[in-house]
């Protein structure tokens, strides 16, 4: 027995199994990011369960606090559950969770 097979027995899905299921259609709320006051520190990223938050390099704004241009980031919605993990952990009060209209 391999060590995946070990840890996934009584498990619902396999370590990464988002990574190959769209999961964003159960979600009920969802991130907009507003690129504000984000000041660029990953915290959204690093947090998301799904690897759904990622930096998008080529576009920027003016952090204001910073007084220097950072990167924006955004979520792919097919992976992204809407847990609001990485609204809670945005240190700036960047990232807002609305209600998903379907």
């Amino acid at each position: 027995m391999s060590a995946v097979e070990k840890l996934t027995i009584g498990c619902v899905a396999p370590p990464g199994g988002s990574l190959v299921n769209k999961t964003g259609a159960w979600r009920s709320q969802r991130p907009v990011f507003k690129h504000v006051t984000c000041i660029g520190c990953h915290a959204c990223e690093q947090v998301c369960p799904e690897g759904s938050v990622c930096e998008d390099p080529k576009s920027k704004h003016k952090c204001e606090k910073l007084k220097k241009e950072v990167s924006d980031f955004q979520v792919d919605l097919d992976y992204c559950k809407g847990c609001g993990m990485c609204a809670v952990e945005c240190p700036v009060d960047d990232i807002d969770m609305v209600p998903e209209v379907r």
